[in-house]
């Protein structure tokens, strides 16, 4: 097996890829080449901290038809279809909120912790998501009216989109993976479906096996700082911005897509443990909920991917 990692949108980006008959080593590292462009270009689009990226043209281009590319009709377009299907949960207006609260820089390189008090206020979101993005598909074109922030689900689209690339080029048995969240195609290079740990957890207590999907983890764990003793983290809920919820530290989501497991997931952590794990259940999502006791509570439908 061929393992390659890089950084690209913010987080570890790596690349397993096993070897077999025409899957030879230097095929694969050209591939691999191939998937460092394919995360450059979609960091160009979607990144927020980056004042030349498309989506801050956007957002310096409020009320403006704009035309855009390939890559971002499609995320707004999953923008939308994700805040209707939660009923608002998921709402990347946010980004006033986020930046507010301190969060306006690269959270790798920068540290957001701060001892001094700060009067940090929050506002809710007034009006539809859908009526603040206009779309138009056949001049492949759009009109913002307020700011927003795509990145919520940049990675997993970037994940699918490398996917795509290595399954057109007859490359089955793989996995790309950015921070968790993943696309897992064919067999390990032990000839098994791929076994996926949870952070936090121990592969003895749990795993997870993936053949052909995408999987998806968001939470609290990592992105979260302090400010004059207050605590905050970088998933806002749009419905009450004011309030932190920590009763749920990570969910993991499988889908047939990582960007559908992508978007679930964080819609998952904002709705909280008891909310969330009834939605998914109504829904038929194959969700994982983590809490900060080491509590694990399953959705129905994915009992059948635990080792």
């Amino acid at each position: 097996m061929v393992s390659e990692s890089f950084r690209a949108i913010g987080t570890e980006v790596s690349v397993d890829i096993v070897l077999g008959e025409n899957i030879f080593e230097e095929r694969v590292r050209a591939a691999v080449e191939k998937i460092k462009t394919i995360f450059q270009k979609n960091e160009k689009i979607f990144s927020r901290f980056n004042p030349d990226s498309e989506l801050s043209f956007l957002n310096d281009n409020l009320g403006k038809e704009i035309a855009i590319s390939k890559e971002m009709s499609e995320v707004l377009e999953l923008c939308l279809k994700f805040n209707k299907l939660s009923d608002g949960y998921f709402d990347p207006r946010v980004i006033s909120n986020l930046e507010k609260i301190g969060y306006d820089k690269d959270f790798k390189t920068h540290d957001f912790n701060s001892e001094e008090s700060k009067k940090i206020t929050v506002e809710k979101i007034a009006g539809d998501f859908s009526d603040d993005i206009i779309l138009n598909p056949i001049k492949q074109a759009v009109i913002i009216k307020k700011r927003i922030d795509t990145t919520g689900i940049a990675k997993g689209y970037a994940v699918d989109e490398a996917a795509q690339f290595l399954l057109a080029e007859d490359i089955q048995n793989f996995i790309v993976d950015a921070g968790g969240d993943m696309f897992a195609s064919g067999h390990s290079d032990e000839d098994a479906p791929w076994r996926i740990g949870i952070e936090s957890l121990s592969d003895e207590k749990l795993m997870l096996q993936l053949e052909n999907a995408g999987i998806a983890t968001s939470g609290i764990d990592r992105k979260r700082w302090t400010i004059g003793g207050k605590k905050y983290h970088h998933l806002i809920n749009p419905k009450d911005p004011e309030n932190f919820s920590y009763d749920i530290k990570t969910v993991t989501v499988i889908e047939e897509k990582t960007v559908e497991a992508d978007g679930r997931a964080k819609v998952l952590v904002l709705m909280g443990r008891d909310k969330g794990l009834a939605f998914a259940n109504q829904n038929n999502t194959k969700a994982l909920f983590l809490d900060y006791k080491g509590n694990v509570y399953l959705s129905e439908a994915i009992k059948s991917y635990i080792v």
